[in-house]
């Protein structure tokens, strides 16, 4: 006579062979260097919560007004724009080590003084500096998985850091918002001790990967200047990030607008995170099978169409799907770009290509604040219409670049 249960003691062993498989599938083959960065780069995540609650903490809590916000984020902008250059020289010259691990803890030394900062000169000033320091870190850090990682994973390796940046964020951002409804001081000190933390976790763990002195050939930014294709991805990247970095610049202050507290600003953001943790496994190990051209196209038009909804938004429920929609494309587009740069440049330039693509953030991130609140001011549809539209252009700027990058992969 049969057990009805004969088949049960092999359940549990497919099970586990197919958890494996599925995790061999989406996070195997990857070296430890990458691994330690993934880590750091979670933890640093989740104490980020200063950035993205700056405009409500200048105008609740100093008092600055809506435009001069504006402008005191723009200055924010300036130093992002130097930053990453910056950065890619410094990770190039000195290593992707102590470029990254110098730029986190001059960071969190910036967020303490911001945090302390009350007349609005200091705080200007201590902006600025934000900027500078905020992205330092991030052109060592994208070399350093173009070094560490073999071209045809790097795609899977950046989309599962960008995988590692939205847990941290999701869980960031709620619990922000909750902080932030109590006081901003304790942001500020957690800011600053995941920046110390991911900056000694690197330095202890990592070993350089900057090329030998002997493999490395002479070269410098007017060497990543005369390539004229990658300028023309600079600017592409430009458009979408005056897009992106309205859910920081303005998105918040649209909320306030209509009676949304920043608790509420702080879920809806978490909904990004969210997003991603439950679809950048899914699809995050299949885009290399794609053209990177296309991808990115696709991004930009997904996000084109989560500013759309936003236009229509006057509830939390909405500006969530909203986000939801805009997160979609910023999967593919996250993903991409930075395989798309590590094609382009040279081993032993990776840090300064890696820095001039952060120059063309930084550029969209300073004119993001100065155009959007503007545009809010005008009204919040004219604002996210115009925001879609500038998505579409970015769509069929890439398009056209697409043989040019292409013909540069081959290469």
């Amino acid at each position: 006579m049969s057990r009805i249960d004969a088949p049960g003691p092999k359940a549990g062993p497919q099970r586990h062979g197919r958890l494996r498989a599925y995790v061999r599938v989406r996070a195997g083959g990857l070296p430890g260097a990458f691994w330690v960065l993934w880590g750091g780069s979670l933890v640093n995540r989740l104490g980020s919560m200063v950035n993205p609650f700056l405009s409500l903490y200048l105008t609740g809590v100093r008092g600055v007004s809506i435009g001069d916000t504006g402008l005191v984020l723009a200055v924010v902008g300036i130093g992002s724009v130097i930053s990453q250059p910056l950065g890619g020289f410094l990770a190039d010259r000195f290593g992707r080590r102590t470029a990254l691990t110098c730029g986190m803890l001059a960071n969190g030394a910036t967020l303490l003084t911001l945090g302390h900062a009350r007349s609005l000169t200091v705080l200007v000033l201590a902006c600025f500096v934000l900027g500078i320091t905020i992205d330092l870190f991030r052109p060592a850090a994208q070399a350093l998985v173009a070094d560490a990682v073999p071209a045809a994973d790097r795609t899977r390796a950046y989309g599962l850091l960008l995988w590692a940046v939205n847990l941290g964020f999701s869980v960031a951002m709620v619990l922000g918002g909750y902080l932030a409804s109590h006081g901003y001081q304790l942001l500020f000190w957690l800011d600053a001790g995941a920046c110390t933390f991911f900056g000694v976790l690197v330095w202890l763990a990592i070993p350089e990967t900057r090329p030998a002195a002997r493999e490395r050939t002479a070269g410098s930014y007017r060497t990543v200047v005369r390539d004229r294709t990658m300028l023309a991805f600079a600017g592409i990247i430009v458009l979408y990030a005056i897009v992106f970095q309205q859910a920081f610049a303005t998105l918040p202050l649209a909320m306030k607008d209509t009676t949304l507290s920043s608790s509420a600003y702080g879920i809806v953001m978490g909904v990004n995170g969210i997003v991603v943790i439950a679809m950048q496994p899914l699809i995050g190990h299949r885009l290399a099978d794609f053209d990177k051209s296309r991808v990115l196209a696709t991004g930009f038009a997904i996000a084109a169409c989560g500013n759309a909804v936003a236009a229509a938004a006057s509830a939390a429920a909405v500006y969530g799907l909203a986000v939801a929609v805009s997160t979609l494309g910023e999967i593919l587009v996250f993903a991409v770009t930075a395989a798309v740069v590590a094609d382009l440049a040279p081993a032993h330039l990776r840090g300064r290509y890696n820095g001039l693509i952060g120059m063309a953030w930084g550029t969209g991130f300073l004119i993001a604040p100065i155009a959007g609140t503007r545009l809010l001011v005008i009204g919040s549809t004219t604002l996210w219409l115009s925001c879609a539209a500038l998505s579409l252009v970015a769509a069929l700027c890439q398009l056209s670049l697409a043989p040019a990058l292409r013909r540069r992969a081959a290469g």
